[in-house]
């Protein structure tokens, strides 16, 4: 015993007063987190934060953090997404430390995440698992699951308001698009449209919710395909179109225009589905914001709202056994699994409140948007 705790002192850089008993904040081990995400000491308030290296070697966690986790009891272990490596995950599993995984909610922000713009809304999942990943249970998928509706009433009261007002405001996950007149986007309408929606290559929403792996341009021929009369229109993600992502290289909308519309500009989710009929997708939250305006959804991986009977799925899930309303999936994914803040304020809010203030956000982006760009006709599409 004498030897451990001289290793504590020696190694880990415990001081020696400190081996007695722990006491103070309880540590909060942030595990995986870009050094860009300040904020987190908002979000754990009270928690002594101790941040960990991005991709720490071995012999950093064995001989520095190992020891600290292991002598205050109290210790808190939070990953964003997946990102423990093996050796760490091994260790936290061994002892059947509870892990707290952390990610982006589905009202995040005015700018993307790749942006390095504050969140002003995450989760904080204690099952061991996330919401995209479809290989194990989730706090969302039990939420879904074990949802009584007939002691949720006012709950569902809740999910149908904010769904009009989710609606009526046009707010997505990120909301950095811009407006487009539907008319002006597509032209003339003369049969069915469908619209399918890229994701980014290689996401870990990607591998972790889909059995067989495929790239947007497949996605699009598969659309295709199945709707040989149909109006196919390609809608890039907003990072593919900005070339912020590019690791690993995506595959070039250019590639399928003999089959598709591409939008090549970064067009609102909310005008992308005016006048569609059916959306195609992989794994993407836009899926369920189609299901929220009535349209009809194909799902080639299973995202957190497929699986229970509102969707077209071509990929099963034993699990998911429940047959909810899209009220009652909207009402677990938006108002009970994630956690709103306030950047500004530094305080947590209500879903509703995070509805309001992003929609502020965003009306403020835009408006100075429009004093500093100069006005251009839109080119948006490209048959």
């Amino acid at each position: 015993m004498q030897h451990f705790l001289d290793g504590l002192v020696r190694y880990a850089r415990i001081p020696a007063r400190r081996l007695k008993r722990p006491d103070g904040p309880v540590p909060a081990y942030l595990v995986g987190f870009s050094r860009w995400k300040t904020f987190m000491p908002d979000w754990l308030h009270g928690r002594q934060i101790r941040m960990l290296p991005m991709k720490p070697t071995e012999r950093q966690w064995l001989l520095k953090w190992q020891p600290w986790i292991l002598w205050d009891k109290r210790s808190e272990i939070y990953v964003w997404s997946y990102n423990d490596r093996p050796f760490i995950r091994k260790f936290l599993e061994k002892r059947s430390y509870p892990v707290v995984r952390v990610e982006d909610g589905f009202l995040r922000s005015v700018k993307l995440g790749a942006e390095h713009f504050e969140p002003i809304s995450m989760v904080f999942d204690r099952s061991g698992g996330l919401y995209f990943d479809a290989t194990r249970p989730n706090d969302l998928e039990n939420l879904i699951q074990s949802f009584d509706r007939d002691k949720n009433q006012l709950l569902i009261a809740r999910a149908k308001s904010g769904i009009e007002r989710l609606l009526e405001t046009r707010l997505s996950k990120y909301n950095t698009s811009n407006d487009y007149n539907a008319a002006e986007l597509y032209g003339p309408k003369h049969r069915k449209r469908v619209l399918v929606v890229g994701q980014v290559e290689g996401d870990m929403s990607m591998k972790l919710g889909m059995e067989r792996q495929m790239t947007n341009n497949e996605l699009v021929w598969y659309a295709a395909r199945e709707n040989p009369d149909a109006e196919i229109i390609y809608k890039p993600h907003p990072e593919v179109l900005r070339g912020i992502r590019k690791d690993p290289p995506q595959s070039d909308p250019a590639e399928v225009r003999r089959v598709a519309r591409v939008l090549t500009e970064d067009v609102t989710l909310a005008d992308a589905f005016e006048t569609i009929d059916h959306v195609y997708t992989m794994t993407s939250l836009s899926g369920f914001e189609a299901l929220l305006r009535g349209i009809k959804v194909t799902c080639l991986g299973m995202p957190f709202y497929a699986g229970y009977g509102l969707t077209d799925d071509r990929q099963a899930c034993g699990r998911r056994t429940a047959r909810p309303t899209v009220e009652e999936i909207f009402a677990a994914a938006y108002i009970l699994y994630p956690r709103y803040f306030d950047p500004i304020l530094k305080e947590p809010i209500s879903f509703e409140q995070a509805l309001d203030l992003l929609a502020f956000m965003r009306d403020r982006l835009m408006e100075n948007r429009e004093k500093q760009e100069p006005e251009v006709a839109p080119l948006a599409a490209l048959g």
